[in-house]
């Protein structure tokens, strides 16, 4: 459906985006992922009609985006702010673009009303945006984006404002209204699990370039990069290089079980990421694993985070496990894990 192609951007000296090619699907939820700067948001006003790319091609069912204006684009932009008017009430800030399209008023009343049940609001209708909580004002803008049935909807940081209670409700929400209203959407955020739990397709942005693009939980097991692999989630990631084997040849470890993503080259930089969830804790007197000792234990209701410091790696290993743990802070343990359940990867040279 849309289709980015060879999209660059350069503002002075900085390079926003570099080359950036992708595709999304009808009726997809896509999310472009990253840390502040890595070019995401400026990719979404490129798409938007907000930013013109210095060089490449967006195009929508194969119709050439670049050469409309924005207002002419069938698409809507929620803003992170939500940008209410907040003079108005819930109703009528969902009817106004409705209304500077001059459509029929009982057809801008129908559809209104049809958006804020879509939404749960219709009982707040008449309500302006500070009688609203974050949620709802949230909703609001949703409700407005969708209201014109747009072929694409973008959000950028869409659920930011919200505490962490209100936003794990709102993706849920979000997630239905896409299933429901069938717009695909595009959302930008740097909140890795937002983007696991609403995206069916994630784009990893780092310094202007998409780094991979995969479905939640492939990309989550199976990073491609080293980026990807610390940027992703909590993951233990240890130097070394190839050595042909289902194993990182370690300096300081020897070899550490693994499997390659790709064929590398005995002797090659490589880098091996193994999950915390995947990591066993055992007795200092098991057959194998690495050495170390019991730095902290953090319980967090469902799971237990233990820190390990192991002689010779320059962070310590995170080990987590369901409910709480009996082992103490100070105790002498071994870590260790298969091969299956860590990737080794290149190291760009």
């Amino acid at each position: 459906m849309l289709k980015i192609d060879g999209v660059s951007r350069r503002f002075g000296s900085v390079t926003a985006l570099d080359d950036v090619s992708l595709r999304i699907e009808q009726g997809e939820f896509f999310a472009l992922l990253g840390p502040s700067g890595c070019g995401k948001t400026t990719l979404l006003r490129i798409i938007a009609g907000f930013e013109t790319p210095d060089a490449g091609k967006v195009t929508l069912d194969g119709d050439d985006l670049l050469s409309k204006a924005p207002n002419r684009r069938p698409i809507s932009l929620m803003f992170q702010s939500y940008a209410l008017f907040p003079h108005m009430t819930v109703a009528k800030n969902v009817a106004y673009g409705l209304e500077r399209e001059r459509l029929p008023r009982q057809e801008i009343k129908q559809r209104v009303g049809e958006v804020l049940e879509t939404v749960g609001l219709s009982a707040h209708a008449g309500r302006r945006p500070g009688q609203l909580s974050g949620g709802q004002r949230q909703r609001v803008a949703l409700a407005r984006s969708i209201v014109k049935r747009p072929r694409l909807l973008l959000l950028d940081e869409p659920l930011s404002a919200l505490d962490k209670k209100v936003r794990a409700d709102m993706q849920l929400e979000l997630k239905r209204l896409q299933h429901e209203v069938g717009i695909t959407f595009v959302v930008v955020t740097h909140d890795q699990e937002e983007a696991m739990s609403l995206a069916d397709r994630i784009a990893v942005f780092d310094s202007g370039q998409v780094r991979q693009v995969d479905e939640p939980v492939a990309l989550y097991e199976r990073p491609k990069t080293p980026f990807v692999a610390d940027f992703v989630g909590a993951n233990n990631l240890f130097q070394g290089a190839a050595s042909g084997l289902d194993a990182l040849k370690s300096e300081e470890f020897g070899m550490l079980p693994g499997t390659p993503l790709t064929e590398l080259e005995a002797g090659a930089k490589a880098l091996l990421a193994v999950r915390p969830e995947n990591v066993e804790l055992v007795d200092e007197s098991a057959a194998r694993g690495l050495r170390g000792g019991v730095l902290d234990v953090s319980f967090y209701g469902g799971v237990s985070h233990i820190s390990v410091d192991v002689p010779g790696h320059p962070k310590p290993v995170l080990v987590a496990v369901q409910g709480a743990s009996a082992v103490q802070t100070g105790a002498k343990v071994r870590v260790r894990w298969d091969a299956q359940d860590a990737v080794i990867m290149a190291v760009d040279q």
